[in-house]
């Protein structure tokens, strides 16, 4: 046995991906990070060991331009790219490669931390090191740091260093939830296991062990869903323990959910009901998924009202979207629905103070221990959003560690420091924008070959019956000055078609009426109808342009996207999948786009637009946010390629260039098996490229890529060059008609 001590200026327990995502912050920030994970492999529950579906912001596609960037966006990029079937175990070596490719990280695994060193009374502690034990490896390893990252899930490390933390739901009275119990209690949610099943083309008979449940004998046949051949995704629903304690009953847990999936395999193999001859069980886990144990206590709890309001917090830094999303504490043998769920009409905003500990004084948290209540938890849980709050949390405590102050200090000092920083590093942090004074792109002229100013699709590739209520948000950038549909009518009729803003910037619902019209329209077909609509807004918006239901009415789909284009469909809640329990008045589910994702309706705008001009490029915002905000060329045409130039009425000293190009954030990714994206680089992606600088009278090439097909581009130049223009060339895309840049930004 060996007796170690690691220094690092950072140490991150737990290697799921809040972790993985902290730790990558951190040392790309210059901080050395040591990276502590119990399993062999990283990913926590979206591991291959456990094989849950990454979920996010996007809701599986109920929330719009919603998908994170920043780390968590280029691990669903890359794996989109070289994964797009899903396999766990190429999703496995993303995670992996990631982490071993900043050289700021050491990366221990197997080692399973459960001692601490902290001191300090109960409202001031201190940690000074963590310790482990590598399994297999006989080594007993101290962790020494300035600053330590509880990503365990399940809040150990905090625990013992004496952090404050709650398990359980609060009473209703505490945060004024609609949610909460009347009386607080210490019911969490339960665990899951999954299954994969195969078939193999031949029979395959299957004998349960004597351990297997009969399911025939609970409630599981008559209130789940159970059906041959569905993908581990479908059964989430197979979950226990919340009324247990999650952590130690968690063997007990883990053999009543094996016992079920047995029971569930011989009724699906053996009960006749199915047609399951051929299939075999693939894969089964070991190691249940956890949902929920400890939530720390930081300087703030977040609850329900802020997500349900979309609260705007000043020290925003990472964003969610996952509904309130709250099981029965029976689990699979509950008598209800395996869910229910309470959405907010878009993305929400997650604060800095609920990210570090309220009395360890060098401790923050990221994933599912973070500081919330069990209602917020509901939402804050999934794990795409753990990975945007572990990269905010690990950039605090890179500028924490740096600056030698808490992370208390950094949020009542250095806000906006931390903000711009994961601004900088291609993070979300809805409504804040670039104002990064050493970003020499701020003060200098945009200009660009070609502009789409003229938006429009007019090339029809199908119909669709106007069946139900239409909606299509186009950006009112200065104004909408009416519009035309492509459409045909098979008797003289009234179309009515109304323009709505949307609220926050960050939401696709309708959400005030500004104009309405009703035309008439005579018998024909491929006919375009004018929508004498009109809105300027004070600020460039959305428009929700809704166009009502009419039998007699057929709208032509174009036949390509448009970025800043979105279709939806009304379809009220009760009608679409299954949601589980529905809260009421959920315009985000009511407005669908089931199907139409990339599929916008034939229409044109009567007046120009000014929201792809060069100069969105450098208007401070990184996604979409009441528009595009993003520069498009025209279409490529003859001209082979086209080009974003930043200009200056005095030379320039340039070292660094940040280009972020547009990956379609509307587009729901995902890691494993709940659905096929059908391209393995997004079409909007930029694929050729080049930077140029002129020096002098001369333009000099300065990079050249090939073959992208990912977002953000950060190119440190050899050496400084002095230039009074900069240039990026776009020579081909995945697939799109047009060059499209998000960011341009450089730096001395």
């Amino acid at each position: 046995m060996r007796n170690e001590t690691v220094l690092s200026d950072i140490t991150v327990i737990g290697g799921g991906l809040a972790g993985v995502c902290a730790a990558i912050a951190a040392a790309r920030l210059g901080q050395t990070v040591s990276l502590v994970q119990n399993r062999p492999v990283l990913g926590g529950n979206a591991s291959s060991e456990v094989r849950v579906w990454v979920c996010g912001a996007t809701s599986h596609g109920v929330h719009r331009n919603a998908r994170e960037t920043g780390i968590m966006g280029e691990l669903f990029v890359e794996n989109q790219y070289r994964n797009i079937d899903g396999n766990p175990y190429f999703w496995d070596l993303v995670v992996l490669e990631k982490v071993k490719a900043e050289p700021n990280i050491t990366l221990f695994l197997n080692t399973d931390v459960h001692e601490v060193d902290a001191s300090g009374d109960e409202d001031n502690r201190t940690i000074h090191a963590v310790t482990g034990w590598m399994m297999g490896s006989e080594r007993r390893i101290r962790f020494e740091s300035r600053m330590f990252l509880d990503c365990t899930g399940d809040g150990l490390v905090g625990f013992l260093a004496g952090a404050k933390y709650r398990i359980g739901r609060e009473a209703q009275s505490e945060f004024n939830e609609e949610w909460a119990p009347l009386v607080p209690d210490d019911i969490t949610l339960g665990s899951t296991l999954l299954f994969y099943t195969k078939d193999v083309g031949r029979p395959v008979k299957y004998i349960p062990p004597s351990f297997a449940k009969d399911i025939t004998q609970t409630t599981i046949p008559m209130r789940r869903v159970i059906r041959s051949g569905d993908n581990g995704c479908a059964y989430w629903w197979i979950e226990w323990g919340g009324e247990l304690d999650t952590v130690h009953d968690n063997e007990r847990i883990r053999d009543e959910l094996s016992s079920v999936i047995y029971g569930i395999w011989d009724y699906i193999k053996n009960s006749g009901q199915f047609d399951a001859e051929n299939l075999t069980l693939e894969w089964i886990g070991s190691i249940p998924g956890k949902r929920e144990y400890r939530r720390f206590v930081g300087d703030y709890v977040l609850n329900q009202n802020d997500v349900i309001a979309q609260r705007e917090f000043e020290d925003r830094v990472a964003f969610g979207g996952w509904s309130i999303d709250l099981h029965p504490p029976q689990g699979m043998y509950a008598t209800e629905s395996g869910s229910k769920h309470m959405h907010m009409d878009g993305s929400y905003h997650i604060p800095f103070r609920s990210l570090y500990s309220v009395n360890v004084n060098n401790m923050l948290m990221a994933g599912r221990n973070i500081s919330a209540s069990h209602v917020a938890f509901g939402t804050t849980r999934v794990m795409a959003t753990c990975a945007v709050i572990g990269e905010a949390a690990g950039t605090g405590a890179a500028l924490a560690a740096a600056k030698g102050i808490t992370p208390r200090e950094l949020y009542s000092s250095h806000l906006d420091e931390l903000q711009q920083t994961l601004l900088r590093q291609d993070a979300s942090v809805l409504g804040v924008c670039n104002q990064d004074e050493a970003d020499l792109v701020l003060r200098a002229e945009l200009s660009a070959s070609s502009v789409l100013t003229r938006l429009a699709l007019e090339n029809s590739a199908g119909t669709l019956p106007l069946e139900k209520h239409v909606g299509l948000v186009v950006p009112a950038d200065p104004a909408i000055d009416g519009l035309e549909l492509l459409l045909d009518a098979a008797q003289p009729t009234t179309l009515t078609v109304e323009l709505w803003s949307t609220g926050k910037p960050q939401n696709y619902v309708p959400h005030t009426r500004i104009a309405a019209v009703d035309i008439a329209i005579e018998a024909g077909s491929a006919q375009w109808v004018k929508a004498d609509l009109q809105w300027q807004p004070e600020v460039p918006q959305n428009a929700f342009i809704i166009v009502r239901s009419n039998a007699h009415v057929v709208l032509h789909v174009s036949d390509r996207p448009q970025s800043g284009v979105l279709l939806f469909q009304y379809s009220a809640a009760g009608d679409t999948a299954d949601f589980g329990d529905m809260h009421h008045t959920q315009p985000v589910i009511d407005w669908t786009q089931r199907g139409l994702v990339r599929k916008p309706i034939c229409f044109r705008l009567a007046s120009p637009t000014a929201a792809f001009l060069p100069s969105k490029a450098a208007d401070g915002f990184k996604r979409p946010f009441g528009g595009p905000h993003l520069w498009s060329s025209s279409t490529f045409g003859d001209r082979g390629e086209e080009w974003l130039e930043a200009s200056w009425s005095a030379s320039q000293t340039i070292r660094t260039v940040h280009i972020t190009f547009n990956d379609d954030v509307n587009e729901d990714l995902i890691n494993l098996h709940h659905h096929r994206t059908e391209f393995e680089a997004i079409p909007e992606l930029v694929q050729s490229y080049a930077v140029q600088a002129l020096t002098g009278s001369e333009w000099q090439t300065l990079v050249e890529v090939n073959g992208n097909h990912t977002r953000h581009h950060v190119h440190e130049l050899p050496q400084a060059v002095v230039a009074s223009k900069l240039r990026i060339v776009v020579s081909a895309t995945n697939g799109a008609p047009q060059a499209e840049i998000v960011e341009l930004r450089c730096y001395a």
